[in-house]
């Protein structure tokens, strides 16, 4: 597994450039839309620095496009079927947390992601990474507290959550056992 997100980071460095090529965007014009560090997206198109979740949301987001569709955009396929055996995987190195692109296609208005968050981790994300996506989250194994714009939720096996309008987000495990969701994106 740790090969399949080595390749995930370097095509998703190659991606991040590819972007801001297309757009002739500068390093600078992105970090500015962004509000990441020129420093940083430089290293990551580098592949000298693996990116946090966080960090890749806010790049998505100046590219108006979804975490799950800058990931899929890095791993191009075309196939309408999404194999197990082929599902990009990318690990968040400051908390552990795995995101496994279980469905997207360029053309279809759905997609699933799968994520597994370890014990005693969080990830918070910006109002931004929501503006253009409507999701919901379903916890297949343990307990996932999520805070939304500032009101808690505790949500245990089978239980679903339906975000509503953008709002900076925590998804939290604050158990001793990893959390696994599974969350459904469609665009706005």
């Amino acid at each position: 597994m740790d090969t399949l997100m080595d390749e995930t980071g370097a095509r998703l460095a190659r991606r991040i450039r590819l972007e801001r090529d297309a757009r002739g965007w500068s390093l600078a014009d992105l970090a500015e839309r962004s509000g990441v560090a020129k420093a940083t997206i430089g290293k990551i198109e580098r592949e000298e620095a693996s990116p946090t979740a966080v960090i890749l949301v806010k790049i998505a987001a100046a590219f108006d496009l979804t975490l799950a569709g800058l990931l899929t955009r890095a791993e191009t396929g075309g196939e309408r079927i999404c194999r197990a055996a082929n599902r990009a995987e990318w690990r968040d190195p400051d908390t552990g947390y795995v995101r496994s692109q279980t469905f997207r296609h360029p053309d279809h208005p759905i997609e699933l992601v799968e994520v597994s968050l370890p014990a005693g981790r969080s990830v918070t994300l910006p109002a931004a990474s929501y503006a253009h996506i409507r999701q919901v989250v379903w916890v297949r194994e343990g307990v996932l507290t999520l805070i939304e714009g500032g009101k808690r939720c505790d949500l245990a096996p089978g239980d679903a959550y339906g975000f509503g309008p953008p709002a900076d987000t925590t998804f939290a495990n604050e158990t001793a056992l990893p959390v696994t969701y599974v969350v459904a994106l469609a665009r706005s």
